[in-house]
């Protein structure tokens, strides 16, 4: 499924839509970037998107190059307008795409597209496989906390957030529409999935629902 027909968006639309779409995205995605070493040279984004975080990763790194990889190729080209010669792109799922050696590897909102705990750890190991020594990997999604109480307050917060651009009927389907697709890891598990797949994960930002978790690959 494209990007625009899983957000039930035009996806000229996408880039403005976002933010209404997922609290604090700005933040999130600077926090993202700000932690891509700045000696990398290769970046890899899986599910690139429009580009909005390679694009921040390519200012705080400008000798670098982005890799980007998604399933949309629709997506794709707007992703190199956005990028220009500093970016190459590959058509392809994460699971069958190859991953090149890299110095960092980045994702946002895209790995919750990943369908299983066994799915994320393959993807994972094929990560930490692709990243030289000292590489990192950084991913911004949704995780959700592991209580049934605690998750259900933040889904509220979230829904919140909907609530101030959309009605509650608007909000109810998208949210109904995004759970055809998603599988949101509570956040524990996310880190016990990194540390199966030889990372060492650390939370680098967390709100509500959402936070940015770092898997480091460390010199011994």
């Amino acid at each position: 499924m494209s990007v625009a027909a899983h957000l039930g968006i035009d996806l000229a639309e996408y880039d403005a839509r976002i933010r209404t779409f997922i609290p604090d995205y700005e933040e999130m995605l600077d926090v993202a970037a700000s932690a891509v070493p700045r000696r990398a040279r290769t970046i890899v984004d899986l599910g690139t998107g429009t580009g909005a975080l390679s694009q921040r990763c390519l200012d705080r790194v400008p000798r670098a190059r982005i890799v980007g990889i998604d399933a949309d190729p629709d997506v794709l080209a707007v992703a190199a307008k956005r990028l220009g010669r500093r970016a190459t792109f590959v058509a392809g799922t994460f699971g069958r795409t190859p991953i090149p050696s890299a110095d960092a590897i980045v994702a946002s909102l895209a790995l919750h597209h990943v369908p299983t705990r066994a799915a994320k750890l393959r993807l994972y190991r094929r990560t930490r496989a692709a990243l030289r020594r000292g590489g990192r990997f950084v991913s911004v999604d949704c995780h959700p906390a592991h209580d049934a109480s605690l998750a259900a307050l933040q889904l509220r917060t979230w829904r919140d957030h909907l609530r101030q651009t959309y009605d509650a009927r608007a909000t109810g389907a998208l949210f109904r529409a995004w759970a055809k697709d998603d599988h949101y890891t509570p956040l524990e598990t996310e880190a016990e999935i990194m540390q199966s797949a030889r990372f060492h994960p650390e939370v680098l930002w967390r709100k509500g629902a959402f936070a940015v978790v770092l898997g480091e690959v460390r010199l011994r």
